[in-house]
């Protein structure tokens, strides 16, 4: 690529006191079109979610005796977030076993009857009448106590569920209620973001993927590995310090955005990313053998871009171009127009009229 340092005598202006005419000078840079690679930086709004977002409610209603964690404190999975009054799970399960205890006493009565009239029966001491008569009595006991065991096994469950730990490792997020306050299944006590790893979701317009093969858009695990690494920036303009990748693609086109929702997978071994902080995913793309130009060689008129060529008799003609839809942060590229060799301004070229000579 090619620049030069061009000279333009402007217009002549002359003073309405009646001064000497002026020459003003302004100086412009050009380059000669050549084909060149460009990696373009496709930019989209995006939402960040935890890989595994939970929800915390507790499984039975009572009252919350303790809050135990804090807004925004990081936890580890099994750790202890909430307690809930357990007296009365207490007692039911006290209840529980003891009623069990009696029924396994029954049973094991029940199986010592039977078996000794088994024993006399094949003695032909007792008639069948006793010994199935026993049987019985032995069954009726063994489903008793199966069904206190099941009980028991309830009110075991119940008492567990009075203590609230943490299904995930990650970081709390906002908690609505205090110690004291009835809760029932279903109240909403706080959100885990398993923040290890974080989701960037965001929405790819169907025309940006048009372009992947077909063996491609056979094997998503195939087109997903050929991705280049993503970025993250936040709304202030950071970039997050570590790369991510594409780990999802939607099969469906969204009836109302004509888009696929896609997933960025960054890590977090810092915590520093929270769910629900939104940013942008800059997704690099490598475009080879194009004609690359400055932004500022294009003029935007009304509906459409202009470039002006530089000719042999170094005056310049406007040329109506097409740039594609993507774009670095300084330069386009420019599809149709222009040819290789062709010489255009760039610095100035907004000053420039329709056949204005330019001077070395």
């Amino acid at each position: 690529m090619k620049k030069n340092l061009l000279f333009v005598i402007a217009v002549i202006l002359t003073a309405c006191g009646g001064s000497a005419p002026t020459i003003v000078q302004t100086s412009y840079e050009t380059m000669t079109i050549s084909k060149s690679d460009i990696s373009v930086p496709l930019k989209f709004s995006a939402t960040l979610k935890g890989t595994a977002d939970v929800t915390i409610t507790p499984q039975i209603s009572g009252q919350l005796m303790e809050v135990c964690i804090t807004e925004g404190q990081q936890v580890k999975k099994g750790d202890v977030l909430f307690r809930i009054d357990s007296r009365d799970a207490q007692l039911e399960l006290e209840s529980a076993e003891a009623n069990l205890l009696a029924a396994e006493a029954q049973e094991s009565s029940a199986l010592l009857e039977y078996e000794s009239n088994k024993n006399l029966y094949e003695k032909k001491i007792v008639s069948k009448y006793v010994l199935d008569n026993a049987e019985n009595q032995y069954k009726q006991a063994k489903a008793s106590a199966a069904q206190y065991r099941a009980t028991a096994n309830r009110a075991r469950v119940n008492l567990g569920y009075c203590t609230i730990t943490a299904p995930v490792s990650g970081v709390i997020g906002s908690i609505p209620v205090y110690a004291g306050d009835q809760v029932s299944s279903g109240t909403y006590l706080t959100m885990v973001s398993g923040n290890a790893k974080m989701y960037a979701e965001f929405s790819v317009s169907e025309s940006i993927l048009a372009e992947r093969t077909e063996e491609e858009a056979k094997n998503s695990e195939k087109m997903l590995a050929a991705m280049p690494d993503v970025s993250f920036l936040f709304k202030n303009g950071d970039a997050y310090s570590m790369k991510g990748r594409i780990t999802s693609i939607t099969g469906t086109v969204d009836r109302t955005t004509g888009a696929l929702t896609c997933k960025a997978t960054f890590p977090n071994p810092n915590g520093v990313l929270y769910s629900g902080v939104q940013g942008t995913v800059v997704i690099p793309i490598d475009v080879k053998d194009v004609m690359v130009v400055p932004q500022n060689a294009i003029v935007k008129l009304q509906n459409k871009s202009l470039a002006y060529k530089v000719g042999p008799d170094s005056c310049v003609t406007s040329v109506i171009v097409k740039t594609a839809n993507i774009s670095s942060d300084r330069d386009l590229v420019v599809t149709e127009g222009l040819e290789v060799g062709d010489e255009i301004v760039t610095v100035g070229a907004n000053n420039l009229v329709e056949g204005q000579r330019v001077i070395f």
